[in-house]
């Protein structure tokens, strides 16, 4: 079994190469549950819900946010209304998260995402990191911020200083998933506030020092290949470049798989991980997909 850690950009995308490979019953992916608040009314699991339209084809892959082809006839209806929506909700994925938010009045998280998954015919797991609601503000140089504020009105613009969020209890079932796994893939979402809120758990770092783990850095030269992931790292006091990635998974990471413009870091990685794996990172294909994912797994 694969077990799969994700956010809702960089992974997503890694996923779609997976998936080909891994039969769906044997993959399991746990995904980031920050960033997870009510807006206009509705539950809004922004991560989970990407997972959950890429397994099932239906993810926009132009924005890695929403269903392809949506309508957004309720947004634009709101706005008419002097009702403007923070988030740009299309109506299928409005509809998506009218139904998590129901199914939530009697039923965790974790069993309302397993509703939707059977729903949208997913044989994989799909697993919240908590059913518990997290706290995240970013400490800017123009004040603190939610989160969803600093990356959509503010545009991750803003100078950021630090980056505080809560600690939750893991979802039923995590521990166990990832010491039963034959691998986990760490995969290439933002260190900070996608991949370490899970690491966060109580008994995850623990568990993956079990079992085999590979990280895909989602750093390139001293950036970040999308997102605020490097604006984050900074903050902290976290070398933006994939061997600050390495350092930040060191006491259970296996595996580092990098982009073939970082290979003059490979002697320097060498040093903190037993195995470095070389490769095309960025996925602007199918091809590059399928390609990552094949070499992730055969470096298992």
């Amino acid at each position: 079994m694969i077990t799969v850690l994700s956010g809702g950009t960089g992974t997503p995308k890694l996923l779609q190469g997976i998936k080909e490979i891994v039969e769906p019953e044997d993959l399991t992916i746990i995904v980031n549950t920050l960033e997870n608040d009510y807006f206009a009314g509705v539950y809004v699991s922004a991560d989970i819900d990407t997972v959950l339209y890429t397994m099932a084809d239906m993810i926009n892959e132009e924005t890695w946010y929403g269903v392809k082809n949506d309508t957004f006839i309720t947004h634009e209806r709101l706005e008419e209304l002097s009702c403007p929506e923070l988030l740009r909700i299309g109506d299928i994925d409005r509809a998506t998260k009218i139904q998590k938010t129901l199914l939530m009045q009697n039923h965790s998280l974790q069993e309302s995402v397993e509703i939707q998954s059977k729903h949208m015919g997913i044989a994989s797991r799909i697993i919240p990191m908590s059913n518990e609601n997290s706290e995240i503000k970013i400490l800017t140089d123009i004040g603190e911020l939610d989160f969803h504020d600093f990356l959509i009105k503010h545009q991750s613009q803003p100078e950021v200083l630090d980056v505080k969020f809560s600690k939750v209890r893991p979802a039923e079932g995590i521990i166990d998933t990832i010491r039963n796994s034959d691998a986990v893939i760490l995969g290439p979402s933002n260190p900070i506030t996608s991949i370490l809120p899970i690491l966060s758990l109580e008994g995850v770092r623990d568990a993956l020092k079990e079992t085999k783990v590979v990280a895909v850095s989602p750093i390139i030269g001293n950036d970040s290949v999308s997102g605020p992931a490097a604006k984050f790292m900074k903050a902290m006091d976290i070398e933006v470049s994939s061997v600050g990635v390495a350092k930040l998974y060191k006491d259970f990471l296996d595996v580092i798989v990098i982009d073939n413009l970082d290979k003059d870091l490979e002697d320097t990685l060498g040093e903190i991980i037993n195995k470095v794996i070389i490769t095309n990172t960025i996925m602007n294909s199918s091809d590059t997909k399928f390609s990552l994912a094949k070499k992730i797994l055969d470096g298992i």
